[in-house]
């Protein structure tokens, strides 16, 4: 599997994070990457990610978000995590994406919750965030929660594949 370099920059390009994942599979606009934690990550959101947690992270490069389906080393998942983005550019086995600060958290059988509004806040007025960036956030975030309320993939857990083919049938 190709091994590909993600960059979630902050809006003036800075990079924010930088991680490596293996390209699973590319249909059309949709890349799906797998990464796999290494050492122990405390976030303050999912709580602690554990060595062997496997992150399938599906990237659309024509959409404003980007979704992160955790699953314990054992296989049990643990989550979704959703970034609202600027679309992701793909280029010589790098993916770039602006990252708009909103983000989702959704568990299955506990909810799902908006996180970041208040970093998007302070990042609006340090960036200068234009009313069609707010736009972007607005249409973004409905998109993904909808997509959640009606259980479209990669939401659907009753269904017990996980892997790209099952993106790709979907996508």
């Amino acid at each position: 599997m190709e091994r590909i370099t993600i960059n979630a920059r902050k809006f003036d390009g800075t990079v924010h994070r930088s991680w490596g994942a293996s390209l699973v599979e590319r249909n059309g606009d949709l890349l799906v990457l797998e990464g796999v934690f290494d050492s122990t990550v405390d976030h303050p959101e999912i709580g602690v990610i554990r060595p062997g947690t496997v992150s399938l992270e599906y990237y659309w490069l024509d959409r404003c978000y980007n979704i992160f389906k955790f699953s314990e080393p054992e296989g049990d998942l643990k989550c979704f995590y959703c970034n609202i983005n600027l679309p992701p550019t793909f280029e010589s086995g790098v993916l770039d994406y602006i990252d708009l600060d909103i983000d989702v958290l959704h568990v299955p059988g506990c909810g799902t919750r908006i996180l970041d509004e208040e970093e998007f806040e302070r990042n609006a007025t340090l960036f200068g965030y234009g009313n069609s960036i707010r736009q972007v956030v607005r249409e973004s975030l409905s998109t993904v929660l909808g997509m959640i309320d009606r259980g479209e993939h990669p939401f659907d857990v009753s269904n017990a594949a996980t892997g790209a083919q099952s993106a790709t049938a979907e996508a």
